[in-house]
């Protein structure tokens, strides 16, 4: 049975609006509404101000489109880009008393502190990069099967809800089981969990999300799915600093941020904008990693460097931001990747092999410095 957006609406007629007042649809809540491979995705419209406490809202909207016979999934966002159905006059809430000023003996939280972390994973590392096109996913697959390859329990989630690469970089197809209902099994490859949105839709499908339903997308692929023990979960962002990159760097208690970027000035522009974001947001820099660095011709060994030489690497210098190495661009690494065998398990013993394992390797250090000094720096309560 096929799933329209009538029927949709209809089972949402039955969701009571904010206050017990008319309904969902009647108020003009509901956007539009999306169906791609019988799952469902929309967004419910309420007051920003409101939007924590009208949270089971959203819930009994996700619960009642999910019980459509031929509905495979939902999800479901609040927004508050759109006033209508009365809601921009809903009452100002009571302003909540300031909390108390830090003693001197306790160190103000930092701006991780309130983020829940995910069970059984012990870090989540953020692959970023300012623009599209310097190689971010081919970078983040290869980092995670080079640390992997240290003997880690790692996983991949593919959090580029417009151009998910995942499924064709690990030559993985298939959709994901379900384990009671609700919470996703993930998909395997080369020793790696790997969760995307490449997975629940068609590869042809176009993802056409505002931001709030993509930061609902993202809340559920990482809360939702049954990770198990991970020492590092990889984290492939979409290009650029928007809401998806804002949603994780909030949600989670992200371990640290990786920047991609290449040589040229352009790309260093936009890799900027990437590191400044993570530094508002308190997640520590791993590292920035210059792709496409040089080419080698195959046949006379020639270097040329296309998009200019040591860009990356002297911004990490001026800005004091470790260097993670720099990753030439090559044939293999090309062919490789666009046949789902990642050249880091294609060919483990290459010299590009080695520079990902290099790179996977500083990670994995600073990784570990960073959680020492985190712990060093929380207060210990000692009981005399």
């Amino acid at each position: 049975m096929s799933v329209t957006q009538e029927t949709v609406l209809e089972a949402l007629r039955s969701v009571k609006g904010p206050d017990f007042e008319g309904d969902l649809v009647s108020l003009g809540l509901v956007s539009d509404i999306f169906i791609a491979d019988s799952k469902v995705f929309f967004s419910v419209t309420v007051p920003a101000a409101r939007a924590q406490e009208l949270e089971p809202l959203r819930a009994a909207a996700e619960r009642v489109v999910k019980a459509i016979p031929g509905v495979a999934g939902a999800v479901v966002a609040l927004t508050a880009e759109k006033k209508g159905g009365g809601m921009e006059a809903a009452p100002p809430r009571p302003a909540l008393k300031p909390a108390p000023r830090p003693t001197p003996q306790m160190a103000p939280p930092s701006a991780q502190s309130g983020r829940r972390g995910i069970p059984g994973i012990r870090s989540i590392v953020a692959v970023a990069s300012g623009k599209g096109g310097v190689g971010k996913s081919t970078t983040a697959v290869n980092l995670a099967l080079g640390l992997a390859a240290q003997g880690l329990k790692v996983g991949v989630l593919d959090a580029d809800i417009y151009g998910p690469s995942m499924p064709r970089l690990l030559g993985i197809s298939g959709k994901p089981e379900t384990i009671d209902g609700k919470t996703l099994k993930p998909m395997e490859n080369y020793g790696l969990k790997v969760m995307s949105m490449g997975f629940l839709v068609e590869e042809e499908t176009p993802m056409i999300w505002r931001g709030p339903m993509v930061m609902s997308a993202l809340t559920q692929m990482l809360r939702e799915v049954q990770w198990g023990e991970l020492d590092v979960l990889v984290v492939d962002m979409p290009p650029g600093t928007g809401d998806a990159q804002l949603t994780m760097a909030q949600s989670v208690p992200l371990a640290g941020a990786v920047i991609v970027s290449t040589p040229q000035d352009l790309a260093l522009i936009d890799a900027r904008k990437g590191l400044n974001m993570f530094k508002k947001v308190d997640v520590p820099l791993l590292g920035i990693v210059e792709n496409m660095s040089y080419f080698i011709a195959p046949d006379t060994g020639a270097r040329y460097d296309i998009f200019g030489s040591g860009g990356a690497q002297r911004e990490a210098e001026r800005l004091g931001v470790p260097f993670l190495g720099a990753v030439p661009l090559t044939m293999d690494v090309r062919e490789t990747s666009d046949a789902g065998t990642p050249v880091v398990v294609s060919n483990p013993e290459g010299p590009q092999s080695k520079i990902y394992r290099d790179i996977a390797a500083k990670v994995w250090q600073r990784l570990q410095a960073e959680t020492a000094a985190s712990e060093a720096a929380t207060p210990k309560i000692v009981f005399e």
